[in-house]
């Protein structure tokens, strides 16, 4: 049988291209201090050779590792990933992007963060603000950038971009209301010891206060359910509301994803949305803008979390200092009012001409 391959080494690239070692190794980490003649006769060797520079082992004299480390709820959420690629795409080719993901469990951050920082990142993203006691001493004594993001703590550990998550509940409260409903209910997910969307349930505190503030009742606040919330789980809360409340006019759903699956079950047993209950969501998903109708929402930037978050890092990277890089930066909400939400008591059809194409972007 034929022999295995050997597998390339940088020594083999210095003796093909006639330079030293040291001189492939700053080619390759650095190729504007090597002139162009020999940068050329080394990326010729490395491309015949086949050879795949080791970069944690470079790392273990340059103390540098070119990665940024980002923690994230699910890749299933589209927002999540317009995140990642803000990110990705604003860091540029000089660094690469190590993703992971939790499914909303506070122990699986806490191992993917130790488990990233023993690679020695250049920074690490972790979406939301709450983590385990052991994940904050970890992050806090990283000394390197950390970035919590879809969020906006105060104080953060270190940086933080994102939003008010209350703020948010707020806002999508406030929209149902101007809208004259007055028996409104809205669901999330369960919040559990180690398993929880916290960032949904500030958005049904934030929904509630506002409920409260108006002189209204906050009895069909719902958590049901386990995160990440999804289709499924938007057409069983709606389903259990819809068998509490009967009379329900108007319904606010954590994620557009559950929102969906509310205006479905509604469908399902003959219930027209908006005419007979209004439906707001949150994040501004694609399904959400084809459905039919639109889907009202409380949309976010997500792409712009990334990108934000992409220029601060660049900037701390490229030496600025700390007081010259903000601490905390807000992108905001807002409601979009497509076709799921009109005004209470009104007939559709003028509804439906008052929200102009029904896009209302």
């Amino acid at each position: 049988m034929p022999a295995t391959p050997k597998k390339p080494t940088m020594r083999d690239v210095s003796r093909l291209a006639g330079v030293s070692t040291m001189t492939v190794s700053r080619v390759l980490a650095d190729p504007s201090i090597v002139s162009q003649e020999t940068r050329a006769r080394v990326l010729a060797a490395v491309e015949q050779l086949g050879y795949v520079p080791d970069l944690v082992a470079g790392s273990l004299s340059s103390r540098r590792t070119n990665f940024v480390g980002l923690i994230l709820p699910t890749l299933t959420n589209s927002n999540f990933g317009d995140t990642a690629q803000g990110l990705a795409e604003t860091l540029g080719p000089a660094y690469q992007l190590l993703i992971g993901y939790t499914l909303y469990h506070l122990a699986e951050e806490e191992r993917l963060v130790r488990a990233l920082l023993s690679r020695r990142p250049e920074a690490l993203v972790v979406a939301g603000s709450i983590h385990t006691g052991a994940t904050r001493r970890m992050l806090t004594n990283a000394r390197i950038p950390v970035v919590e993001i879809w969020d906006r703590p105060e104080p953060p550990l270190d940086r933080a971009v994102g939003f008010s998550n209350f703020e948010a509940g707020r806002a999508a409260a406030r929209h149902l209301i101007g809208l004259g409903h007055r028996r409104i209910a809205a669901f999330g997910s369960v919040v559990g010891e180690d398993v929880a969307d916290h960032r949904g349930e500030a958005r049904l505190q934030g929904f509630a206060a506002a409920l409260k503030d108006a002189g209204l009742s906050d009895a069909l606040v719902l958590r049901l359910g386990h995160a990440p919330v999804s289709y499924e789980h938007g057409a069983a809360a709606m389903a259990a509301l819809l068998d509490r409340a009967p009379d329900v006019e108007a319904v606010f759903a954590v994620s557009d994803a559950s929102a969906f699956g509310a205006m479905m079950e509604c469908r399902r047993r003959g219930i027209d949305v908006p005419g007979r209950v209004a439906v707001l969501g949150f994040g501004d998903f694609e399904i959400g803008r084809q459905s039919e109708p639109p889907i009202s929402t409380v949309r976010v930037d997500a792409k712009a979390i990334g990108e934000r978050t992409g220029r601060l890092l660049l900037d701390l990277f490229e030496g600025k200092s700390g007081a010259a890089v903000p601490v905390s930066q807000d992108i905001g909400v807002s409601v979009v009012a497509r076709r799921t939400t009109i005004e209470a008591k009104a007939a559709p059809c003028a509804a439906a001409a008052r929200q102009g194409d029904g896009d209302g972007r």
